[in-house]
């Protein structure tokens, strides 16, 4: 199955420091460029476990002893190593945002390019979509939706608008959406405001923020000290989220200190935040957006 290049491959797991005995862990395994080059570092005494919750990536899996893929949510981290009999970790990378694959698949509902069901589902196993958030939220909910995922300021006029245009019947397609939408999408900013609303329906369908929340959260439990995280953010929201966990350990607000004023908090960045160079842009547009943070379990 067709998988673009893996986004900035030698600085997400450089950004690991290997050990070729250790165990690792790719919660984005999607086509398996980052795994695949996480294996070449490791001995024949290592693991790695990989994590995938589109049945797609399934076909990707990869053929050797050290290796496991499980089809499932990377919120579930913990749970699944704990069954698999790893309590800790000596890495874990994460590449987030939607694959190229899933943007390519017309009928996945990803991309502005395509006519296409309302979709959106990185599970195709899960019965909510992109058609339930488009008809069935209330004007309230789809201005949340619209103002905080999309960062849209014409949240408010699109919601109404949305809901006006079910009384004619429910909107089912990319292109009854776009036509709804019309008076929102002037010519030559039509691909950018489209892409800012694909993007916030898709957050919400597949509660992206909260999983990744949850998984942050479960890192510190998971990573031996001195284990590295090494995860690629496409969009502000995702990047604030994980920068601000990298340094205070929370999402919100400051972290505590102790009596001697002095701030604990789990990890240490390492380095600064990397971004793709203009060699790797032109070579794969999916990198022009990413930036990859590092930090190191204290």
């Amino acid at each position: 199955m067709e998988y673009h290049n893996p986004v900035l491959l030698t600085e997400t797991v450089d950004g690991l420091n290997i050990d070729p005995n250790g165990v690792y862990v790719d919660v984005t395994f999607g086509g398996g460029g980052h795994s695949r080059e996480i294996l070449k570092h490791l001995g024949e005494n290592a693991k790695l476990i990989a994590f995938d919750q589109d049945k797609d990536a399934l076909e990707n899996a990869i053929d050797d002893p050290r290796f496991l893929l499980i089809n499932e949510n990377f919120r579930f981290l913990k749970r699944f190593l704990r069954f698999y009999g790893y309590k800790e970790v000596d890495g874990i990378l994460g590449d987030f945002g939607v694959s190229s694959h899933q943007f390519d698949v017309a009928e996945r509902g990803f991309s502005t390019r395509f006519e296409a069901d309302l979709d959106m589902r990185m599970n195709q196993k899960s019965e909510f979509s992109a058609f339930n958030v488009v008809n069935n939220y209330d004007e309230k909910q789809l201005r949340s939706v619209l103002s905080q995922y999309g960062e849209l300021r014409a949240a408010a006029g699109m919601a109404r608008v949305i809901v006006e245009a079910r009384l004619d019947g429910e909107i089912k397609t990319s292109e009854q959406l776009k036509k709804a939408l019309g008076r929102f999408l002037p010519k030559h900013r039509e691909n950018k405001i489209l892409a800012q609303i694909y993007q916030a329906i898709r957050i919400e369908v597949n509660q992206e923020l909260e999983v990744l929340k949850e998984f942050l959260l479960q890192t510190q439990e998971v990573l031996k000290p001195g284990g590295r995280l090494s995860l690629i953010s496409y969009h502000s929201l995702e990047d604030r989220l994980v920068k601000r966990y990298m340094r205070d350990g929370q999402f919100e607000g400051q972290p505590e200190k102790d009596v001697f004023g002095r701030v604990e908090v789990p990890f240490k960045r390492v380095g600064k935040f990397i971004i793709p160079s203009e060699e790797e842009i032109k070579e794969n547009n999916r990198a022009r957006s990413a930036k990859l943070r590092v930090a190191e379990k204290l």
